[in-house]
């Protein structure tokens, strides 16, 4: 278990990596089957006809592997933090299966909530990258994190 990390413990510039998730071909298809069920996703020989050429992971799916990777990187600790909004949502890239994610997620603006003492709001790019290094996803998301309890010392 991760130690506790409030806002205040950040300061922008705070770079966090990743660790790895593989896209297996399996697990790529079984999300497409449930969540989003379009031929490129589901059927490698109907996606080789279409214009992304074979089989690619929804980004619906990426944007969740990033998820897990974000709380797995444990930016924050064990604190709990909430999503308020995602700014700046991209898949320039698709992913095939076999790829091998990794990623990075910095601190790029931290703001104290202006009505509530025990939380700010702390915006990240994140960024996603397969084993070739391009950039298959990236986010800015918003989130809120709560503020060092009264009293708890450093």
């Amino acid at each position: 278990m991760h130690a506790e990390r409030y806002f205040e413990d950040l300061t922008v510039g705070d770079l966090f990596v990743f660790g790895e998730a593989n896209m297996a071909q399996s697990e790529m298809m079984c999300f497409a089957r449930r969540f989003d069920p379009q031929p490129f996703h589901l059927d490698p020989n109907e996606a080789a006809k279409t214009s992304v050429g074979g089989l690619i992971a929804s980004g619906w799916m990426t944007a969740s592997v990033a998820m897990r990777l974000l709380c797995d990187a444990a930016p924050f600790g064990s604190t709990p933090f909430l999503g308020r909004g995602v700014d700046e949502l991209r898949w320039p890239a698709p992913v095939r299966p076999d790829d091998i994610l990794t990623g990075t997620a910095e601190v790029i603006e931290m703001r104290p909530s202006a009505s509530r003492q025990d939380r700010g709001t702390v915006r990240m790019r994140l960024v996603l990258r397969n084993q070739r290094g391009a950039t298959v996803f990236s986010m800015v998301p918003s989130m809120v994190v709560p503020t060092r309890p009264k009293g708890q010392e450093v």
